[in-house]
């Protein structure tokens, strides 16, 4: 009886190592992902995080007046293209009127804005008016611009109002005489501010203060 009880406490003893055995060996299964895990981490590097700089906002403002279809007869029959008509302006004095031609819209309007900024004139704005009343012209166009008191707003339409609006102009009177075609009442426009005198000329002129010329 004691033989077999001594031999049944070896077989204990060695099931439990042999339990023991297997425990370590699914622990060891168990953590070596890990570990290689963290070896591929490790080797792969920090991440590049990319950054973008926010560009500068352009200060020009580009107005389109009207896009029309022009044909152009040539010898093996019609070309057609795109006429564009873009008013350019930063509301701090400077306007410019362009005009260009393409085969396609987009490129007109490029070239439009090109030939703006190239005609830009610089407009003497006295207390968000003009000095003084003036009329321009530009073909069969005619532009009447008389100065307003705050708060009258721009009185224009169409394209006067743009070339208005965008030279930085808020309070005038306005009124088309001859034609209403949007590229001669724009240039009628542009020619007008272009004749402005500034108050300071007029008052060196005259010989007088600028407080004089006022009252």
């Amino acid at each position: 009886m004691k033989g077999k009880k001594s031999m049944d406490l070896e077989n204990k003893e060695e099931m439990a190592v042999v339990e023991e055995t297997k425990a370590e060996t699914v622990e060891t299964t168990e953590e070596a992902p890990a570990e290689e895990k963290n070896t591929r981490r490790r080797g792969r590097g920090k991440k590049k995080i990319e950054t973008t700089e926010e560009k500068p906002q352009s200060e020009w403002i580009e107005r389109v007046v009207q896009i029309s279809r022009v044909t152009k007869v040539v010898k093996g029959g019609k070309k057609l293209s795109f006429r564009a008509i873009v008013i350019v302006g930063n509301k701090k004095g400077q306007v410019g009127v362009g005009c260009a031609k393409a085969a396609e819209v987009i490129i007109a309007i490029q070239k439009a804005i090109a030939d703006g900024r190239k005609n830009l004139v610089t407009v003497p704005i006295f207390k968000t008016t003009i000095p003084h009343p003036i009329t321009g012209k530009s073909g069969a166009g005619a532009v009447m611009l008389k100065p307003a008191s705050q708060g009258t707003g721009i009185i224009a339409g169409g394209a006067v109002r743009l070339v208005l609006e965008l030279a930085g102009i808020e309070n005038i009177l306005a009124k088309s005489l001859g034609s209403k075609a949007p590229l001669n009442a724009a240039n009628a426009t542009l020619e007008a501010l272009k004749a402005l005198t500034p108050f300071k000329e007029v008052a060196e002129k005259r010989g007088l203060t600028m407080a004089e010329l006022l009252n």
